[in-house]
């Protein structure tokens, strides 16, 4: 079988732990919680100290029927009224640990669902580039969730084996010979349980991942539903899941054979020592060594007894779940980001400056996208980068974020080494806007405010009517009130690149890095997303990834790249003189978007044929 767990190979970032180590981490979630788990410990105990009793007081009840007949005297009053309190008590011991439990649990997969969404926040780029987002979030939360069964499973477990130490204390107490009998079966079931932890550990895991496979199905899928129904691709995504969720199915399947597998065994090893008990207590019975109460107390011991026992098995499978999804949350956790800062230094303002020093990066190794790089910018001055796709002018941007390390040289900001500042700090003062903006579900003032929650209303409204003179701001259904929508999907896109510019504003960056924002949108709104770049990059320093002729106009200096190189920069009209690299690239993609374009006549013939 094989073949049922292609395709379910680990993650890059995966790592193996070993169950000692994983355990004492499991423990450290719970330190917080101390007082409220010595309560528990205590409810457990007097619990199990209950359930034990229970059985012994019905045993005293069936001894005295035996040699009082049917009187029903003082003594069987205070008998039921000792069952009755025992049961009460119990009861309420059971209560309390169960609700204190649930809380510390619930405290525990808070406290690591918030460290997992933590270190998830702290990867970068390339983390997300490597690794599908649907798998992401199922460690985020299916596995968190087997974490939380996990620990109740064990609480749960720690009750019964606790009531076990206490029923064979009484057994042995009542019959040597016979609690011996009893317990010879105990350390053959749990052999065979031990036995069975290896390849539940391995099946559990096999699972999470099979789960982890549809979850990253159905979440691109609806990322992408859009594209499946404009090509009418509904009955290939169908088969698609179709297909991950067969393997799910099949994986879940196997695993619930290898668990289910384990019980036949271990019940008929606890039926032997039940007929065991069953024979050996009988005898002593008639021969007059034990009493009848004693013999239906062993007989209701054995299930006690059993129980814990047989729910080893149940509790190793699914423990071995909990600390498989443990594993996987925990090498989420401690994946080693590759963007490492080598100091922390303040950084509160950024005057602009930006210097490449002879850098080199590849996305992938062996794969270089800048080779030796150098370039400097001035503060206040905006540059456009223009090249063709894959040349590396979008990889400059990211550099300078610290989305990707580089591998080789400096990038310098205001004269300072990019990998000595303080990282959180150094991205509050860089505004970027990409190509296609994203926007969270709220209203357009909500997406506004994003880089400063702290901004009025007064503020929003000031930044947005400063971006196209504020127009753009009336046509929406209730202003800046509207709501936007999943990923800002209720406005068109050059909306979505207003809202974006005024986000910009209230952030208020030393430095602005654009992924031409004007590419994908009609001339009307391009005119108007200029005037919000006018207001944009007034005295700031911007990097421009352009597309767009006007763009690449209105900048102080023009780029030119080629695989990762620069092969020509200057002015607009010096670079149109020289009649490089630039030169061809104004003839290919630019051109047509000057006003005094005029297509090539097309001979009357040729035409013909076109229409």
């Amino acid at each position: 079988m094989g073949f049922i767990m292609d395709g379910l190979e680990a993650e890059s970032y995966d790592r193996t732990y070993d169950d000692k180590g994983l355990l004492k981490r499991m423990l450290s979630y719970f330190r917080a919680d101390g007082a409220a788990m010595v309560l528990v410990v205590v409810m457990v105990v007097l619990n199990s100290l209950l359930d034990a009793v229970l059985p012994m007081l019905l045993a005293g009840g069936i001894d005295r029927i035996e040699s009082q007949g049917d009187t029903f005297g003082r003594e069987s009053w205070l008998l039921v009224l000792a069952f009755l309190g025992a049961g009460v008590l119990a009861w309420v011991f059971n209560f309390l640990r169960q609700s204190r439990s649930a809380r510390i649990v619930g405290d525990v997969v808070l406290r690591l669902r918030l460290d997992v969404f933590r270190a998830i926040m702290r990867r970068d780029m390339s983390f997300f580039d490597e690794n599908q987002s649907g798998r992401i979030v199922s460690r985020a939360t299916s596995d968190t969730e087997e974490f939380a069964n996990v620990v109740t499973l064990t609480m749960n477990l720690a009750s019964q084996v606790l009531m076990l130490v206490f029923v064979v204390a009484v057994l042995f107490y009542r019959d040597w010979q016979l609690a011996l009998v009893t317990i010879t079966v105990a350390p053959v079931i749990v052999f065979v349980a031990l036995m069975f932890r290896r390849i539940a550990r391995e099946s559990t895991r096999g699972a999470q991942r099979a789960m982890s496979n549809v979850n990253r199905t159905v979440q691109e899928t609806m990322r992408g539903i859009a594209v499946a129904k404009n090509y009418r691709q509904e009955a290939k995504i169908y088969d698609e899941f179709k297909e991950v969720t067969d393997q799910a199915y099949a994986v879940t399947l196997r695993q619930g054979f290898i668990f289910s597998g384990i019980f036949p065994i271990l019940f008929t090893v606890a039926g032997l020592g039940t007929v065991a008990v069953l024979y050996g207590g009988g005898l002593g019975v008639v021969n007059g060594r034990l009493q009848a109460g004693d013999w239906y107390l062993f007989l209701l011991s054995v299930m006690l007894f059993w129980m814990p026992l047989t729910s080893i098995a149940s509790f190793w499978s699914q423990f071995q779940q909990g600390l498989s999804a443990a594993e996987r949350v925990f090498a989420l956790i401690d994946d080693t980001p590759r963007v490492v800062q080598e100091r922390e230094e303040p950084i509160s303002h950024l005057d602009g400056s930006i210097e490449f020093d002879h850098v080199d990066f590849a996305y992938v190794p062996g794969q270089p996208v800048l080779r030796d790089f150098s370039l400097t910018i001035k503060p206040g001055e905006t540059v456009a980068l223009v090249g063709h796709t894959g040349a590396g002018k979008s990889t400059l941007g990211k550099l300078i974020a610290r989305f990707y390390e580089f591998q080789g040289g400096v990038i310098r900001l205001d004269g300072r080494s990019i990998r000595s500042l303080d990282l959180r700090q150094l991205r509050q003062l860089l505004g970027i806007v990409p190509q296609t903006p994203f926007l969270f579900s709220g209203t357009v003032a909500d997406n506004i405010r994003y880089p400063r929650p702290q901004a009025s209303d007064a503020d929003v409204e000031l930044a947005a009517r400063r971006i196209a003179g504020g127009d753009w701001i009336d046509v929406l259904q209730d202003g800046l009130q509207t709501q936007v929508g999943e990923q800002g999907k209720g406005l068109s896109m050059g909306q979505r690149q207003l809202v974006a510019l005024a986000r910009l504003l209230i952030q208020d960056p030393g430095v602005v890095i654009l992924d031409e924002a004007t590419a994908s949108v009609d001339p009307l709104t391009e005119a108007q997303i200029q005037e919000g770049l006018d207001a944009v990059l007034e005295g700031r320093t911007a990097i421009v990834i352009a597309h767009r002729l006007v763009t690449v106009r209105h900048a102080d200096r023009i780029v030119v790249m080629r695989n990762g190189e620069i092969v020509e920069e200057g002015s607009h009209d010096g670079l149109m003189a020289s009649g490089g690299h630039y030169a061809d690239l104004y003839d290919t993609y630019f051109r047509h978007q000057s006003p005094n374009y005029r297509p090539p006549e097309v001979p009357a013939g040729e035409a013909a044929v076109i229409a």
